[in-house]
């Protein structure tokens, strides 16, 4: 007899005897009346049966040989294995006291002429600064757009006031090149472009890690959260499978190519990148050696996809992690100096007009540290 058969068979027996005392009279501490109680003091609610038992003793049995009960807990092991690190525990605090700064920072944000790259009627670019958010570039774009908007008039004399959109997204503590358009119709063609990947962006990061022996590479995996939430790198054979919360894996391209290293090299002008001699497609762990010479890189960037921090992962994948990103085990402590801030800058975008279909190529001015570094 096992433990569920036994319990039933207790259940039943406790029931008979609680019926054979309510029948019975009994006397009161207080007053030797016999007196019959005119409901029992406990109510079984269910009367059990040998169909009962029976049913009972075979659902238990059942579920010990159904892998799919409900009481089986679900097995994780289906979803598709990140290939990249975890984050850091201590990434969170130091992330969190980043986002603060930047929120003090941003709120007293306000953009100048000078950080105007190019303008018309239709769009603006500008040159957005480490450690602020892009919502409060885009608040502050009214301060410096060109009069040709703010002094149009629509058909029944009414000022046309500007439609401010963002077309691109950085990260906080990426600097680099925005763009916001003015109107409805301008936004969704945009939005377009960059979902159709008809716009070529280079990203210039400073990273520290073993020199690569490669000077240029294409690496290619999948992209998605992990369970916890993180954004991680998957094998390139995992896209499309699912992931925890009902998100998939996606496609992840980035081809990168060395500028210098340790400050020995030149500064090359951005060009198109055809060379397939190095792709790496990602299906397993990456091995980095922990204990190995640490240089500092400067790399250009060509992402072919936009996902969320597709640079910061597939150079974390590397081996060589952009300085200052602790997120994703970037050292923010080098040479004596604490980095507040991760080292990436979106250097140019190149696409057609949306309007005229003119080709444009928009270029913001280098920061100081990758001068430091050629």
């Amino acid at each position: 007899m096992n433990y569920e058969t036994t319990l039933v068979v207790y259940i039943m027996k406790f029931s008979s005897f609680l019926t054979r005392q309510t029948q019975m009279p009994f006397s009161s501490p207080l007053n030797s009346t016999l007196f019959f109680p005119s409901k029992p003091f406990i109510k079984v609610t269910k009367t059990l049966t040998f169909s009962t038992l029976q049913s009972t003793t075979m659902s238990a049995s059942q579920n010990s040989m159904n892998p799919t009960s409900q009481n089986t807990p679900v097995n994780l092991q289906n979803y598709p294995i990140p290939l990249s690190p975890p984050l850091n525990p201590l990434s969170k605090e130091m992330e969190l006291a980043r986002a603060m700064s930047a929120s003090s920072k941003s709120s007293l944000f306000a953009l100048s002429n000078s950080d105007v790259i190019y303008q018309d009627q239709w769009l603006i670019a500008v040159n957005k600064p480490q450690g602020v958010y892009c919502e409060s570039v885009l608040n502050s774009v009214p301060q410096v757009l060109d009069c040709l908007v703010e002094s149009s008039e629509l058909s029944d004399g009414t000022v046309a006031r500007p439609e401010l959109h963002l077309a691109n997204r950085l990260d906080r503590d990426t600097s680099g090149v925005m763009i916001i358009t003015k109107l409805h119709k301008v936004a969704s063609k945009l939005v377009k472009a960059f979902t159709d990947h008809k716009v070529r962006k280079t990203y210039i990061a400073l990273c520290i890690g073993s020199a690569p022996k490669w000077e240029k590479i294409a690496i290619k995996s999948g992209h998605g959260r992990s369970k916890f939430g993180a954004f991680r790198v998957y094998a390139a054979s995992d896209v499309g499978r699912s992931l925890p919360g009902g998100s998939t894996v996606k496609d992840m391209e980035t081809s990168f190519e060395v500028l210098s290293i340790n400050g020995q090299g030149s500064f090359k002008e951005p060009s198109e990148f055809n060379n397939d001699k190095d792709i790496l497609v990602v299906e397993e762990k990456a091995v980095i050696d922990a204990d190995a010479r640490k240089d500092e890189i400067l790399v250009r960037a060509f992402p072919r996809s936009g996902r969320t921090h597709q640079i910061r992962l597939h150079s974390q994948y590397l081996g060589i992690p952009i300085r200052g990103d602790v997120k994703y085990e970037g050292v923010c402590e080098w040479k004596g100096r604490t980095y507040d801030s991760h080292e990436l800058h979106a250097e140019s975008l190149s696409l057609e007009h949306p309007i005229t279909g003119q080709p444009l190529m928009f270029r913001a001015p280098l920061p100081s540290w990758v001068n430091q570094m050629v």
